[in-house]
């Protein structure tokens, strides 16, 4: 039956012809494991487009809204966390994917002529992951999101000439705000997926005009070649099934985190990019002041352009590694570069002052007994009761206990009702006020 029914596809589509044009493309040297990444790297994208679809029925790109349709989908949609946590997994999958990826193609040399264009392709492919990976992380509209967006979009200010023209474009105004939220929305779920499909189906058209490169060594490349079916793709869908379970348990065991709502007032929070950004994040805070716009404009134009232009750069026909170790030694340094900055970030993050436990409970009680709605705290809440910015440093312990459970006997004539709390709650929310305080 299903020979019967392929032949008659075959009559009409020509399966057949495409069969051979996808599957029998011969690679020099053999199949091997060290050319999977490619292949994960794309199947990466998709599970980014289709979890990012069904996210997307769910989400409400507003600043009213956008946390509360988050918190929606983790706590209320049927395997709302999960689908997210995928999604937020995914992107790290796809920034680890396409490193590899590229890394294999730099040590094999596999970006010299005639595969300059694929080359080239390859690094704006790269670009626009990055565009990814910044544009989804301010979705949530969390102060992960609100903060860590906000240092980016000021380190685009600091361009000469059009650095206030471009921050003013990416905002969309004065302040980052619902502007700024529904193009990066926009950016996100349309723009950067269909140039990203169209940069893939070239990327892949190059590869079945030139061939794959093969191993460096010119003899075994020559020696023999194998086609794309069925050990490579085997090892492909092997790679594949390995990433996706990696992701699937990580989404599983760690939910994608999400922080407090956007706080524009709490300028005490302190922002951490996501850990594909933390090198360059670290790299900044050696450059500061006239420093600044080495580290902002100068060395990612000069690093960008290096990549794009490294075909025309490394002319020389070798491919192996003997005969480019300037090239090798180059990146190589470039590297070490980067893991010793990301791993002094990871350092400081891991050693970066955490908030006491019972203080993040107390916080969650005062939202939800909705304190805010007489209270306000930072410039957020109701202005009937007092302002409790700084009650860490008005009151003591004692005085916050006997006033939560009998406002009236401690402060006479008050209207805030007597909520009935258990002792750990009234212990939680009382950490929670006494740490408010100016320093």
């Amino acid at each position: 039956m299903a020979g019967h029914l392929y032949r008659w596809l075959d009559e009409r589509l020509k399966l057949e012809s495409l069969k051979i044009a996808l599957l029998e493309e011969p690679i020099p040297g053999g199949a091997s494991w060290i050319y999977v990444f490619g292949s994960v790297t794309l199947f990466f994208f998709l599970l980014q487009l289709i979890t990012g679809m069904f996210l997307a029925i769910y989400y409400s790109p507003t600043t009213d809204h956008a946390y509360e349709s988050i918190r929606f989908i983790m706590d209320d949609v049927p395997f709302g966390s999960y689908l997210r946590g995928l999604h937020h997994w995914g992107a790290s999958g796809m920034m680890v994917s396409i490193g590899l990826h590229m890394l294999q193609v730099f040590l094999y040399g596999a970006y010299k002529r005639p595969r300059e264009l694929m080359w080239v392709v390859g690094v704006i492919l790269f670009i626009l992951t990055l565009a990814f990976g910044f544009s989804g992380y301010l979705l949530p509209w969390d102060q992960r999101a609100y903060w860590a967006t906000q240092v980016g979009i000021n380190m685009v200010g600091t361009i000469p000439l059009i650095g206030d023209a471009l921050v003013r474009i990416i905002r969309g105004g004065q302040y980052l705000g619902q502007m700024t939220l529904s193009r990066f929305f926009a950016l996100h779920t349309l723009f950067l997926p269909w140039i990203t499909m169209v940069l893939i189906a070239l990327h892949l058209f190059i590869l079945r005009r030139v061939g794959p490169a093969g191993p460096w060594d010119e003899a075994q490349a020559s020696r023999f070649s194998e086609p794309f079916w069925p050990r490579q793709v085997y090892m492909d869908a092997v790679a594949i099934g390995n990433a996706f379970l990696i992701v699937a348990i990580l989404a599983i065991t760690m939910p994608a985190p999400l922080a407090d709502p956007a706080n524009p007032s709490d300028t005490s929070f302190t922002p951490i990019p996501e850990w594909y950004f933390l090198f360059y994040y670290q790299l900044l805070k050696y450059l500061e002041g006239p420093w600044e716009i080495v580290g902002t404009v100068v060395l990612p134009i000069l690093f960008f352009l290096a990549l794009l232009l490294l075909p025309w750069i490394d002319r020389r026909k070798e491919r192996h590694p003997a005969s480019r170790r300037a090239v090798l030694a180059a990146g190589a340094g470039f590297l070490t570069l980067v893991f010793t900055f990301l791993g002094l970030s990871l350092y400081e993050v891991a050693t970066m002052p955490r908030m006491d436990p019972s203080v993040l409970r107390g916080k969650a009680l005062y939202q939800e007994l909705d304190c805010a709605a007489c209270h306000r705290i930072h410039g957020q809440g109701g202005l009937v009761g007092p302002d409790l910015s700084y009650v860490g440093d008005k009151r003591d312990r004692d005085w916050l206990i006997r006033h939560f459970k009998d406002p009236q006997a401690v402060v006479p004539g008050s209207i805030m009702p007597a909520y009935n709390l258990s002792d750990e709650e009234l212990n939680d929310l009382t950490n929670y006020m006494l740490s408010l305080r100016k320093h």
